[in-house]
């Protein structure tokens, strides 16, 4: 199924050296790939959401500390790049981990064989997403089967975007669907449209759609009451940060998918590459949350009748807004965790499961 760049969200070309990613603020309305030839334009991808999604921004960031390298590989640039692509977004851990293992591949070597081992690593690294992802798809093809019933259609619901245009192929929280889709199990899939920059309606039904899997795109608001209704088999979101007791950050509204899940006795699953685990935050409280231009709350862009693309404002003028982009959800609200490791229950027991199988531990 991903076998080719068609569902890929970031290339890497060997021959020519160069990076291109999707620009997501087009989508879903145009396809546009975008090369990124120097730090400031990784910088921007990253930090104006052209790249979203924890683990795709940490394979980004990667490739730029490289190409920075490339540039001057001098240990005060080595500073001020992973600075400041470190600086274009907070929350999510991805990226500092992804900065901190090109880092440690390069630190103790001379400044001529920097940039090589830094593109290496970068590499490395965008191959053990795409390999992570998938095992996270198995073994949540697992907890899908659990809950076929006879041929009826499996209704998952998701939150914000955490497929492949979150990741570099599969995703975290659609891979499961994915997977389930290419073993023709009849999968349907209730898309939250997760206002405001509307990352589900926007990416998640684009993606869905693009892959050939059934797909719903709902208000927000409305999933409470589609679960009352017993439409809902299970929730499936993704994680920017995970605490090392199990509470979940994610994009806001994730909460309250988990508050309406506990209520209606529907298991709520959070899928995760260990890469968004961090090991030294002992919970939620600790995770700082991003806040974000309020203008995205007041306005939307969109496209008219022409195809025009334009932005236009919800709100009168003067009106004032918040925009925290980013909520946590108690562990206890976690049904479990599905990561390329196997699924382990959110707790400080099971993330302590989770660890003891890492390598080198």
């Amino acid at each position: 199924m991903f076998n080719n760049d068609d569902l890929s969200s970031l290339r890497w070309d060997a021959v020519s050296g160069t990076v291109e990613i999707i620009d997501q603020t087009l989508l879903p309305h145009t396809l546009r790939w975008v090369h990124l030839d120097s730090l400031e334009a990784y910088c921007h991808a990253i930090r104006h959401m052209q790249v979203r999604g924890a683990p795709l921004i940490g394979i980004t960031a990667a490739f730029g500390l490289a190409h920075a390298l490339a540039v001057n590989p001098s240990d005060q640039n080595l500073i001020a790049a992973s600075e400041a692509l470190l600086s274009t977004r907070p929350t999510a851990v991805n990226l500092r981990w992804a900065l901190e293992q090109i880092r440690a591949e390069v630190s103790s070597l001379l400044p001529w064989a920097r940039a090589e081992a830094a593109l290496n690593k970068a590499v490395e690294l965008r191959a053990e997403d795409i390999a992570n992802c998938s095992r996270i798809g198995e073994h949540g093809l697992s907890l899908l089967r659990e809950l076929e019933t006879d041929g009826k259609p499996l209704n998952v619901m998701t939150h914000c975007n955490a497929g492949w245009l979150a990741t570099i192929q599969w995703g975290t929280a659609l891979s499961p669907v994915y997977k389930a889709f290419a073993a023709g199990i009849p999968v349907h899939v209730w898309v939250s449209e997760t206002r405001p920059r509307n990352q589900g309606m926007n990416l998640s039904a684009w993606e869905l759609h693009r892959s050939g899997v059934p797909c719903t795109v709902v208000a927000d608001n409305s999933c409470g009451q589609l679960m009352r209704q017993g439409l809902v088999d299970c929730v499936i979101v993704g994680s920017d940060r995970t605490a090392a007791n199990g509470d979940v950050c994610n994009k806001i509204g994730t909460y309250l998918k988990a508050l309406a899940a506990r209520d209606n006795g529907i298991p709520f699953y959070v899928a995760l590459p260990e890469s968004t685990i961090d090991w030294d935050c002992a919970s939620g409280a600790k995770i700082p949350i991003e806040e974000r231009d309020a203008l995205e709350v007041l306005s939307i862009a969109g496209v008219d009748a022409s195809g025009q693309g334009l932005e236009v404002n919800l709100a009168a003028e003067g009106t004032s807004a918040v925009n925290p982009a980013f909520d946590v959800t108690p562990a206890e609200l976690v049904s479990g965790l599905v990561t390329e490791y196997g699924f382990f229950a959110a707790s400080p027991e099971g993330l302590s499961e989770m660890r003891a199988l890492l390598p080198g531990a």
